[in-house]
């Protein structure tokens, strides 16, 4: 998909859009001009990592992942009793299937039907990569490793999915000056560089048994009313016998996930400060603090004509802001600014 960046092309003019006529009128400066670094790069060989925050995530969901196998021995055990076939082979199955989301048709497959993204057009393409080839350059990561697509949206906004998925929206790609779609991409990186987008899909595949499980228990709840009063003592009491059942098998780990959701989202947020941290550190802090400081803008310009919208925010409180996955654009903008002060 990568094309040669040639340091001579000419410069990228936006289309209109809301940031456009401001982009005209800015002369070039480091915040909206992308130029090429000279000297050599420096490619390293690892590629996937695993930080803090990735291995907290993945300790915090753990008793999840647990739930979906116990889900998935059930069925399994299940299936042996009815069918015949050995209950350990759709198991073995489940448990090794995770090592797809790394494969790279699976990927191509999960970002078209699960993250609907694109492939970029040629225009696009020309953009991307050449503004994804200095930010990989700086952070001394092969471009080649990772797939660049893109997602049709009126929003700026970019994802770091699986283990080589790259997605930003098509307008950020028609808005956005190559410097400042820069420090989005680099955010992205720093998801990979963290191990959050592999972790992040990984717990997602794993853990989908339980949540069907738990749909479908709540589907059954909210019929137990409509049943016969016999039959509605049956099906509680088969399905109090596998609660406890499973809470016995995993000595209680299955019932974590009702007491970690606000853990799990204050690591989702510092994972998020981690991936602008490395953005900030191959020196995109003020390209990257541009975009947050236009979203907030037109975020507060968007509230303010919309004051059903301001009571109903004013309404959700603290647990809705606890619960929240990512941290506020002021929370951000703090942290980058500290970055740039500190001059690492």
């Amino acid at each position: 998909m990568s094309v040669p960046y040639e340091s001579d092309s000419a410069p990228y003019e936006s289309a209109p859009g809301p940031y456009a006529s401001e982009n005209r009128r800015k002369p070039p400066d480091d915040v909206d001009d992308l130029g090429p670094r000279a000297g050599r790069v420096h490619i390293s060989a690892r590629r996937l990592g695993a930080d803090a925050t990735t291995l907290g995530s993945l300790a915090l969901r753990s008793p999840q992942v647990l739930m979906g196998l116990a889900v998935v021995f059930v069925v399994s055990y299940a299936a042996d009793a009815l069918f015949g076939p050995p209950w350990w082979i759709p198991l073995g199955l489940w448990v090794v299937s995770g090592g797809l989301t790394f494969h790279r048709p699976c990927e191509r497959l999960l970002a078209r039907w699960l993250y609907r993204l694109r492939y970029p057009t040629q225009e696009e393409e020309r953009k991307l990569t050449a503004v994804w080839l200095q930010v990989t350059a700086r952070a001394g990561v092969d471009a080649d490793a990772f797939q660049l697509w893109v997602e049709d949206s009126d929003e700026i906004n970019a994802m770091a999915a699986a283990g080589h998925i790259v997605g930003v929206t098509s307008h950020s790609l028609r808005t956005l000056s190559p410097g400042r779609l820069a420090g989005v991409l680099a955010h992205e990186l720093g998801h990979h560089a963290g191990g959050h987008a592999w972790a992040s899909l990984l717990t997602f595949w794993y853990t989908l048994p339980a949540r069907i499980a738990w749909r479908l228990l709540r589907w059954l709840a909210g019929r137990v009313d409509r049943l016969s009063v016999g039959v509605a003592a049956v099906v509680i009491g088969v399905l109090g016998a596998a609660a406890f059942a499973l809470a016995t098998a995993t000595y209680g780990l299955v019932l974590l996930p009702l007491a970690t959701p606000y853990l799990v989202a204050a690591v989702s947020r510092r994972s998020e400060l981690r991936a602008d941290e490395h953005a900030a550190g191959l020196g995109f802090a003020q390209q990257l603090m541009t975009v947050l400081r236009e979203d907030l803008d037109h975020a507060e310009h968007a509230r303010a004509g919309a004051p059903a919208l301001n009571v109903r925010s004013e309404k959700e409180g603290v647990i809705a802001r606890l619960l929240a996955s990512h941290p506020d654009v002021h929370t951000r903008l703090h942290h980058l600014q500290a970055h740039l002060e500190s001059g690492r």
